[in-house]
């Protein structure tokens, strides 16, 4: 069942940084892979900067950031390609 609420999270994560993040976009889909892939870089770069997210709302903050982080990382080599 973790594993459901770690996509249900890293999917409203995507859509939420797909609105803070506005530009080209990936679309839908795109942002909400990149959602996924986001909660698991927040999960690292909070557990590097010693800060603990612990229940919904604050894995929902810690994926969003993570995600946000990479659809500016990913937007900044789009450009450049």
């Amino acid at each position: 069942m973790n594993i459901v609420w770690f996509l249900l999270i890293g999917i409203a994560a995507g859509w939420l940084a797909g609105q803070f993040v506005k530009g080209s976009g990936f679309g839908l889909l795109g942002d909400l892979i990149v959602g996924v892939i986001g909660a698991v870089l927040g999960g690292v770069v909070f557990g590097l900067l010693g800060i603990s997210s612990g229940g919904l709302i604050g894995s929902l903050v810690c994926a969003t950031i993570g995600a946000v982080l990479l659809l500016v990382i990913l937007r900044a080599i789009k450009r450049k390609a």
